[in-house]
């Protein structure tokens, strides 16, 4: 099956050369030289559609046409524009399902790809209600649905990545770390190699679908789920992609907190110039969980995709300062009296910035209630704040990882 497998998926590479080039594999010194290892970078971020998802549309597409001139189907995101790119290169119709809370420029970008091939319908507030309303169209036009992880043909056409590593490096790399959501990219690129190599499979902490299958012998539901990584947020992995991944060890699956992928994302961006999207930089900032595993070893992270709404660079960067414990939130219980504000200031330290400070007078209480941000450039310099406000007999409440209430407030 492996063989066969393999045969396949160098095949449709072959094939893809006709479309797009092959995405460039990196020698990457910041990181080879932090690790002590050699890393290499698999830039699907530098792909047409910048993410690795045109592979299984290309190779679904093209098993099918001519017979098929209609394609369906149903994403917020990298898929979307994906499918789009390949309906405008076979020259045959798209229709493409997005909710309609779908960001703006992921609509824009799609219709981009797609030209006059692709027609985009927006459909429901949620991914559910978009989904089955691709899968009725589908039923009713007589059309192709294009799964984004949950197909064979998908699945193969992603193993390309695999095989281009194979052919960049001129080897099987030692380790390879890669992100995982409904799992195509992962199935495809683990049947490929085998037991050639050893594989790091890296899940956001609020969507760990391939966890939660391994532990219960088959795909089940993990909703609700945080979609900060969007590239990787799925409730439940494909049925066939599990099928290649069921007898991967628990010890190779690791998840990330959303926050701390966002460090990689600022260092990427600040140090090498590269633009990465929250999936994109899961397999590099899991690189730490395994530091003593890959030393001296050679190894491919996979940067699954590049596309960033710089929109989202504030939240990204907040998230950062969270997660290293530079920046906190908390609310502040000030006394209404005349001075009591330049006492709680000058608790601060000479590197407590206030970079939030929102304060409500109310005249029938003693006391008004302060939402205060502070950044520092140390986080050992919180603990020493905290207790100077402890000891001038301050209330307060730390609210920075109450995701509920930050929600809301920050």
């Amino acid at each position: 099956m492996t063989e066969n497998f393999q045969a396949m998926a160098t095949l449709a590479t072959a094939r893809m050369r006709q479309v797009f080039p092959a995405t460039p594999l990196l020698r990457n010194e910041l990181l080879s030289e932090r690790f002590g290892a050699d890393i290499w970078l698999k830039r699907e971020d530098l792909s047409p559609v910048r993410s690795y998802k045109l592979r299984g549309a290309f190779n679904a597409m093209r098993k099918v046409i001519p017979d098929q001139q209609l394609f369906v189907c149903a994403s917020a995101g990298n898929h979307a524009q994906g499918v789009a790119f390949m309906c405008r290169h076979f020259n045959v119709r798209g229709v493409i399902f997005m909710p309609v809370t779908t960001p703006e420029q992921k609509i824009l970008k799609t219709r981009m790809f797609g030209g006059s091939a692709v027609e985009v319908k927006l459909v429901g507030d949620y991914f559910d209600k978009t989904l089955t309303a691709a899968q009725e169209f589908c039923a009713r036009e007589g059309a192709h649905f294009l799964s984004p992880f949950d197909d064979e043909d998908v699945i193969e056409g992603q193993a390309s990545v695999a095989v281009e590593i194979e052919q960049e490096l001129g080897r099987v790399p030692d380790h390879i770390i890669l992100p995982v959501g409904g799992g195509g990219l992962s199935a495809g690129t683990r049947s490929y190699f085998g037991t050639d190599c050893a594989y790091t499979f890296v899940e956001p902490s609020g969507a760990k679908s391939l966890a939660a299958a391994l532990a219960e012998g088959k795909p089940v539901d993990v909703s609700p789920i945080n979609s900060f990584v969007d590239g990787a947020a799925v409730a439940r992995i494909g049925a066939r992609t599990f099928a290649r991944l069921a007898d991967v060890s628990p010890e190779d699956v690791i998840d990330l907190p959303e926050d701390r992928i966002c460090q990689t994302i600022i260092e990427m961006l600040n140090v090498e110039g590269i633009v990465l999207e929250p999936a994109g930089a899961m397999a590099i900032e899991a690189l730490g969980d395994v530091a003593e595993a890959i030393k001296g070893k050679t190894v491919v992270c996979i940067a699954s995709g590049g596309n960033f709404d710089f929109e989202r660079l504030p939240e990204v960067k907040e998230r950062a300062q969270r997660y290293a414990g530079l920046k906190k939130y908390f609310i502040l219980r000030l006394p209404q009296r005349p001075g009591a504000l330049r006492d709680f200031l000058d608790r601060l330290g000479p590197a407590d910035n206030i970079t939030r400070f929102e304060y409500m007078k109310k005249s029938a209480r003693n006391f008004g209630s302060v939402l205060i941000g502070i950044e520092t450039d140390a986080p050992e310099n919180f603990p020493a704040m905290f207790r100077r406000i402890d000891e001038a007999g301050f209330t307060y409440t730390d609210i920075t990882n109450d995701e509920t209430l930050a929600q809301f407030v920050i």
